[in-house]
């Protein structure tokens, strides 16, 4: 079994309740080889919920706190952003989950790019927290480009 992002099978998730549908994501849950979730939702954010990003570092610096999720105003949700990331780690291990597929550039799931904490849109090179957090602990991890090395 497979865990993929909630917004990469079509659900309006998104912190601005948009979706980034991918269409072999969607027939991935379809067929039963994948189960969805969405780190975030289950931190307890809401949707549409404030842009947020990673300050200071990447997933890996804020699970060693050297590093903080922040909102654009300002606001620390450094915690939840954890929360998110072990109640994904649950899920992947309830459903024998041993790889997963996010969506790119979220300071939750990005696999290999996240914004850069200014909130001006450009991306640089890192990983999210619960991306970071589910690699830490032995799941597969990654991203929509990526989609066709899940299968190999």
């Amino acid at each position: 079994m497979i865990l993929v992002s909630s917004c990469l099978a079509g659900y309006d998730v998104r912190y601005n309740g948009t979706h980034c549908l991918n269409d072999e994501i969607r027939q991935m849950i379809r067929e039963g080889k994948a189960t969805a979730v969405c780190p975030e939702l289950l931190a307890g954010f809401a949707i549409p919920r404030e842009p947020a990003e990673i300050i200071g570092g990447d997933g890996d610096d804020v699970l060693d706190g050297r590093a903080k999720v922040i909102e654009k105003s300002g606001k620390d949700v450094t915690n939840a952003y954890i929360k998110g990331a072990n109640a994904a780690l649950r899920k992947a291990q309830e459903i024998n989950a041993t790889t997963i597929v996010l969506k790119e550039y979220s300071p939750s799931c990005g696999s290999s790019m996240i914004y850069n904490g200014k909130f001006n849109g450009e991306r640089v090179y890192g990983i999210g927290v619960t991306a970071a957090w589910l690699r830490k602990n032995g799941i597969k991890v990654f991203s929509e480009e990526q989609i066709s090395e899940v299968f190999k």
